[in-house]
């Protein structure tokens, strides 16, 4: 399991849809699609119900859901902290790209929480 996996998965989970998943990451609709498939066949089943108007969590999705959430909140966090520790140590506010990207996450997950 990659983290990015996991992310996909949340994103997924809150949008519904594969389109606003992939637009929401940066990434193409493939790159979701492809990553939620190698994270069913590595948890054994499907996590997603493919339907006609988006996608549903399956019983095993909701169950897997908040050790998702909870694994996506504590990347976001393990990021926000690394950005401080720079950021102190140069004497500067945390700017960086691993900031910004932590501090997104973070309020994105603690939103959906």
């Amino acid at each position: 399991m990659h983290i990015q996996q996991v992310h996909y998965f949340c994103a997924l989970s809150e949008e519904r849809n594969f389109t606003r998943a992939a637009r929401r990451c940066g990434v193409s609709q493939p790159s979701i699609s492809n990553a939620i498939h190698r994270l069913e066949a590595e948890f054994g089943g499907r996590l997603f119900e493919r339907k006609r108007g988006g996608v549903g969590l399956t019983r095993l999705g909701h169950l897997l859901r908040p050790f998702f959430e909870d694994i996506n909140r504590s990347c976001a966090a393990a990021q926000c902290e690394a950005a401080r520790f720079f950021a102190s140590a140069a004497g500067a506010p945390a700017r960086s790209a691993l900031a910004r990207r932590g501090w997104t996450i973070a309020r994105r997950a603690n939103a959906a929480w």
